[in-house]
């Protein structure tokens, strides 16, 4: 299925399910707890009908959200631009993975969550979300990267790997830097032998669940461990808590390998995968080609909108281990004030203005690159109430 014929479905399912009008949509969030003037205004708060200017009353209050650490510079890029316009509303974010923050959602500590894993539909069927009034949730990707596999080999900045390379590398079954697998595919690199240390993440998160599904997807004669968001324990190597602590870790030791998002690797070597034959350098020109071969999943509310990512493209410049986060609202609060700042915010997020913003910070693929899939974003964040 097309990414045309995908956004256009979705975006039927959510006009006959709700009749919900298309807003600038938006869910994100903050890394600090301080209110702002880092960056110009980016939201109005006055319109103009029939001559006569009417201003709308001016936000307030606290944000509270928490989640993925993926997100890190793109939630700096958007607190800054929300912030600067609202200077009345302090935005909280804890950067405790995307596991923890949908818990944190479930259970009412964060109104919104960013998380890189869609909520499961398992997820969905066994939680009671205890601030919202319905079972119904308004999930909408609002941040698509490259997911990176970084490592640290003094003088080799960059190397080209094949899936199946790749997922040995990281499960540990490649043990020495020199290994024929990976000089095969680098002729004219001197690889040295130092021992391979994988690093992965230990605490449940929704980019170990991308790069998982890549590998079951893309070399599952290698990876045998199933799509997970906690990396399996009998694998050895290193843990690392969040995105931030697993590129310390790969920087701090020579022959460290792992993943990271795209955004995080300054000063670390990163590898080119190779996809329908050609090696492909993360970028969100790739990640949005491996997007838009994409679909959305079946058999979920109007407002989630959750995808199936091919993992395997058919386009040689599309770049397959990509991570489509998104922001996690409910479709209907039980406080008004609470519905009032997490539509408002997610507006800003979703909005041309925040997706460049988060583009120019982490390099991530803005929504609004895709007309029909800016439009289908913003139809569900307009139903939030």
């Amino acid at each position: 299925m097309t990414m045309k014929t995908s956004l256009k479905n979705a975006a039927k399912r959510a006009a006959t399910a709700a009749k919900l009008a298309a807003s600038i949509a938006a869910l994100g969030l903050a890394l600090t707890a301080c209110a702002s003037n880092e960056a110009p205004a980016a939201t109005s708060t006055s319109t103009a009908t029939d001559s006569t200017t009417t201003t709308a009353p001016a936000l307030s209050g606290t944000l509270n959200a928490g989640g993925s650490t993926a997100q890190t510079a793109a939630q700096t890029a958007w607190r800054a631009g929300f912030q600067a316009a609202n200077p009345g509303v302090t935005v909280n974010y804890d950067p405790v993975g995307s596991g923890a923050g949908r818990s944190g959602f479930e259970s009412g500590s964060y109104v919104v969550t960013g998380t890189d894993d869609a909520f499961s539909p398992t997820e969905l069927s066994s939680s009671t979300f205890s601030l919202c009034a319905t079972s119904d949730i308004v999930e909408v990707p609002a941040y698509i990267s490259p997911v990176a596999v970084a490592f640290n080999l003094p003088g080799i900045t960059s190397l080209i790997l094949d899936a199946n390379t790749a997922a040995n590398l990281l499960a540990g079954n490649i043990k020495t830097w020199n290994d024929p697998a990976i000089a095969t595919l680098n002729p004219g690199v001197t690889l040295p032998s130092t021992a391979v240390t994988p690093v992965f993440r230990s605490d449940k998160s929704g980019t170990t669940g991308n790069v998982t599904d890549y590998l079951s997807q893309a070399a599952p004669s290698v990876w045998t461990y199933g799509v997970v968001e906690n990396w399996p324990t009998n694998l050895n190597g290193d843990a690392a808590n969040g995105t931030q602590g697993v590129v310390a870790a790969i920087t701090g030791a020579a022959g460290t390998v792992g993943y990271v998002d795209f955004s995080q690797t300054q000063g670390l070597g990163v590898a080119s995968l190779i996809n329908a034959g050609t090696p492909v350098v993360p970028s969100a020109a790739g990640a949005t080609k491996t997007l838009s071969m994409s679909t959305p999943q079946t058999g979920r509310a109007a407002t989630d909108l959750a995808y199936n990512v091919n993992r395997t493209p058919s386009d040689p410049t599309a770049y397959p281990m990509i991570m489509v986060s998104y922001e996690v609202a409910c479709a209907q609060y039980k406080d008004p004030a609470n519905a009032t700042l997490a539509k408002a915010y997610m507006a800003y997020v979703v909005s041309d203005a925040g997706q460049q913003a988060a583009a120019s910070s982490a390099g991530s693929a803005p929504l609004s690159s895709d007309a029909g899939l800016s439009s289908t974003v913003a139809t569900a964040v307009a139903a939030i109430s």
